[in-house]
């Protein structure tokens, strides 16, 4: 709790980097305000709320300070507001004060735009019903005024055909998307199965397969009969399936006789 009994309320200057309003609470008598300090700084974002702290700590009991003359004498001013009750009454008739203008400036605000608009309506209103329409009836034929202009017939025509073309091809896409039949992808093939007969190959073969030509893998390894034995008796030897190629018959050479000597 902080007694307000024998303090005042004076502005301090702020410092460079900072847009506060600041005022603080000292003591006349250099006592102390708040424990060990001599004075107690406040602060406030804007003047209003300066003012407003400044008007609470008056109802407080809590003056402003006065400021001297260089005789040592007081001002007018300050002799006028030596009588607190009277200090009060200002106080209270200025926030009435305030409190009306601020008031009076937002329905101004409000009011003002619409009445603006309002009248600006009217008018528009006045002015279509008393001059527009009786001049557009006295200045020609309003058959003529109604006739449709060649350049607008053209652009008419023109966003028929757009429209008819559009139709159509809506109607061309739309038998299409109904009429194709679509076929999905099938499954992949799962080679699982071809495990097992892997390992075994590579069991058969010594631990290890080479790599076959060209990055391919090896064929599965499938158990192959053995040949069937030929239908013989034991001791007969083997004869051969396919007959042995026939020798060709050519007549030998002549050779002349030899001379022998009697």
């Amino acid at each position: 709790m902080l007694p307000l009994e024998g303090l005042q309320v004076r502005d301090m200057e702020g410092g460079l980097f900072t847009s506060k309003h600041m005022f603080a609470l000292y003591s006349p008598s250099t006592r102390n305000v708040y424990k060990d300090y001599k004075q107690l700084e406040l602060s406030a974002d804007s003047q209003e709320e300066v003012d407003s702290w400044k008007a609470s700590f008056l109802r407080a009991g809590v003056y402003p300070e006065r400021n001297t003359e260089t005789d040592g004498q007081q001002s007018k001013d300050d002799y006028a507001s030596m009588d607190p009750q009277l200090e009060r009454q200002v106080e209270t008739i200025r926030n009435l004060v305030d409190s009306y203008l601020k008031i009076v400036n937002k329905t101004q605000r409000d009011l003002v735009p619409k009445t603006i608009m309002y009248l600006i309506i009217s008018n528009m209103k006045i002015y279509i019903k008393d001059d527009l329409l009786p001049g557009l009836y006295s200045a020609g034929d309003q058959s003529q005024m109604m006739e449709e202009s060649a350049e607008e017939a053209q652009r008419r025509e023109e966003i028929l055909r757009m429209y008819h073309a559009t139709k159509e091809a809506l109607q061309i896409i739309g038998e299409v998307s109904t009429s194709t039949v679509s076929t999905p992808t099938p499954p992949p093939v799962k080679d699982d199965w071809l495990e097992p007969e892997r390992n075994n190959v590579n069991s058969y073969g010594g631990g290890g397969s080479s790599a076959s030509y060209n990055n391919r893998p090896p064929s599965p390894a499938r158990p192959r009969a053995a040949p069937p034995l030929p239908n013989r008796p034991m001791d007969q030897p083997l004869q051969p399936t396919r007959a042995a190629p026939g020798v060709p018959n050519r007549p030998a050479p002549e050779r002349p006789m030899p001379n022998i000597p009697a």
